[in-house]
């Protein structure tokens, strides 16, 4: 116990530029998370790729200038079943080509553990994008966004698979602005449900309740509470109350209450209808969310106006209350 505390406090180090890993060539780190190491690197004909290395620290640990990671004995089945989820999650992730969807092009063991290769991608994440552009954040602009990642985590959901980690910094935004889904958590999820000494790898805030109790009731929908989530986030500019915290007491302000006017009641509605606490009551695929997130926006109807009183009129009922005098 104390060492894995120890472990988790250090970071692994990264492969270093120049490294040569399979066909490809290390440039530099892109990312550095708990559970993984992203790199971009370049292939055989020169093509830029980002390769993601399962690496988590709480299990192995790979000090400067090495190459394969230290595994204590004690961690090698947890740190060995991660690396067979995150194996297979990559050849799932293989069998997907959707143009909203990172594209996996490779996968392969060496260096006592797992690499997965995708395209790399030119843009910047959803995340970044709202928070040095809030007044773009428009109505449109977020039924445009999300109408298009949906279509992409509908065709994840196709294929039975489950993304469990969407968030606005996992949704990259390509350079034309189409949006694409990246850092699936499906292998840190299954791991952490059945290895009790990790904690489980999901965001507070994005999180459904499921994520935290009833485990066994992750679904679609369980994805489509983060979508809310991520809406609401893009909205605010914060991360909404974890779900946790929200069935102890629930002070998330409804979207319909804090942004009431701003944005239409049909959008508000959307977005607290896939936040609902309990899954049965959000929607329950993706094409219902799609459905109402497409739905042209009738605004409502104004009253007639009162008509005005013409001198015509006036002179009529002074004329009539004198006579009936």
């Amino acid at each position: 116990m104390i060492a894995l505390t120890r472990m988790a406090q250090q970071a692994n180090h990264p492969l270093p530029a120049g490294f040569r890993i399979d066909e490809y060539c290390i440039e530099h780190q892109l990312s550095l998370g708990g559970f993984s190491i992203v790199y971009v690197a370049t292939d055989a004909h020169g093509q830029r790729v980002a390769i993601k290395e399962y690496l988590p620290n709480t299990l192995a640990l790979r000090s400067e200038g090495q190459t394969a990671p230290i595994i204590t004995e004690d961690h090698l089945p947890a740190f060995r079943y991660g690396m067979k989820c995150f194996f297979e999650e990559g050849r799932a992730l293989a069998g997907l080509s959707h143009p909203n969807v990172i594209r996996v092009l490779n996968f392969f063991r060496a260096n006592d553990t797992v690499y997965m290769v995708m395209e790399y991608e030119h843009g910047r994440t959803l995340q970044e994008l709202i928070q040095k552009n809030r007044p773009g954040v428009t109505e449109n602009f977020i039924r445009n966004i999300f109408t298009k990642m949906l279509n992409g985590l509908r065709e994840v959901h196709s294929h039975r698979l489950l993304h469990l980690d969407l968030k606005p910094s996992n949704i990259y935004m390509r350079n034309n602005h189409m949006p694409v889904l990246i850092d699936f958590g499906a292998a840190r999820q299954t791991l952490a449900c059945d290895t009790p000494m990790l904690k489980p790898m999901y965001t507070p805030g994005f999180a459904s309740p499921e994520h935290y109790h009833q485990r066994e009731l992750l679904g679609p929908w369980s994805d489509i509470y983060s979508v809310g989530a991520s809406m609401y986030a893009c909205i605010s500019g914060n991360t909404p109350q974890p779900a946790d915290n929200r069935l102890e007491k629930d002070r998330l302000v409804p979207a319909m209450v804090r942004w009431e006017g701003q944005y239409s009641d049909q959008l508000l509605e959307t977005i607290d209808w896939c936040l609902c606490l309990n899954h049965r009551y959000r929607p329950q695929s993706v094409f219902a969310l799609q459905k109402a997130l497409t739905e042209a926006v009738v605004p409502p109807t104004p009253s007639p106006p009162e008509p005005k009183e013409t001198w015509l009129d006036q002179v009529v009922s002074k004329f009539k209350k004198t006579r009936d005098a």
